[in-house]
């Protein structure tokens, strides 16, 4: 792969001026960007793959939820349904979406949760139902730049900066590395637990803010039990298993666990894998099977899965939470 790439760097150039002259029209008012009078704060990244988008939302959740009637707004991407989808008792991940099923399986009670390709159809139909939200949160959209956020959070991964990246088809950026002034908080997501405050000023000084921006660090929590919709059990009490992910970067999880001592094998498949029913046949060999959430959502409705399989949660620790909490909340 590594090798196309390579192969693929002529056409760099045109990829970069192509985006860099869409970012313009949008910068210059010749694209149309719509404004909303109340908060809309989205979440996204420049890079392809997995930032942590997932534990942001939920992070963000948590800290609304109490005070506002909090929306989240996705793509909904690989469901199998089209336009403007509110989830419900009906909902499952082919109809919405493995991440937004996700957050309502979560917070169903609490929030609202839409999915729509179209942000700017998904914000008007939200806002015309009779539960009207009072902050949506964009799951995912930096790149969508029909919508002009109120406020713009953008992450970037430890181990892959979007600093040291290059655009597609080469890197894994979507868009040129200016693209980050969008942001009002860059936060720098999965870290090492122990990362110096040395570490964290040259990461600071090699993004190169501007003075309006701020810079968080953030690195993922695990739980120290996994859990199914009956039952769970403590991870220091896992026998052998098999971990089954289809995430974008599944590293961290097999280094966490790994570090446990615990004795397993793992089935890495591609991000928001589709599962065939040879490979849930498969599965149905299994004796005990560990997944991530997201993974779960798709995974649970397979009957046959029931009494084996368990998911890990995770959710990111922010430092400095306080005043990043406190940016948000005055925004909203």
């Amino acid at each position: 792969m590594k090798l196309v790439r390579k192969l693929l760097l002529p056409i760099v150039p045109i990829y970069y001026v192509v985006t860099s002259l869409r970012n313009k029209l949008y910068d210059a008012g010749v694209k149309k960007s719509t404004s909303y009078a109340f908060p809309v704060i989205c979440v996204g990244n420049l890079n392809v793959g997995g930032t942590g988008k997932t534990p942001m939302i939920e992070y963000l959740i948590n800290l609304l939820k109490e005070d506002f009637k909090v929306a989240t707004l996705s793509r909904g991407y690989k469901r199998k349904t089209v336009g403007f989808q509110l989830a419900d008792k009906n909902s499952n991940a082919d109809s919405i979406g493995d991440e937004p099923f996700q957050f309502y399986n979560k917070y169903k009670d609490d929030i609202i949760v839409a999915v729509d390709a179209n942000r700017n159809n998904g914000i008007k139909n939200l806002i015309s139902a009779n539960d009207v939200p009072e902050v949506i949160l964009l799951d995912d959209a930096f790149q969508h730049r029909k919508v002009k956020a109120g406020f713009n959070i953008l992450l970037t991964t430890y181990s892959n900066p979007y600093f040291s990246d290059y655009v597609l088809p080469t890197g894994n950026l979507r868009e040129p590395r200016s693209g980050a002034n969008r942001a009002d908080v860059i936060i720098v997501t999965k870290c090492p637990i122990n990362i110096s405050e040395d570490e964290k000023l040259e990461f600071i000084s090699r993004i190169n803010p501007k003075k309006s921006q701020q810079v968080f660090f953030s690195s993922i929590r695990y739980s120290n039990k996994v859990f199914s919709d009956e039952s769970s059990k403590e991870i220091k009490e896992l026998k052998a298993f098999t971990l089954v992910t289809g995430i974008a970067n599944a590293s961290p999880l097999v280094s966490f666990l790994s570090e446990k001592g615990l004795n397993f094998e793992h089935l890495n498949f591609r991000d928001h894998h589709n599962f065939t029913q040879n490979e849930i046949d498969d599965l149905n060999n299994e004796t005990l099977i560990i997944t991530t959430e997201k993974d779960y959502m798709r995974l649970k409705q397979y009957e046959s899965l029931k009494d084996k399989l368990f998911y890990l949660p995770i959710e990111a620790a922010i430092d400095k939470a306080e005043s990043l909490n406190g940016l948000i909340l005055n925004f909203v």
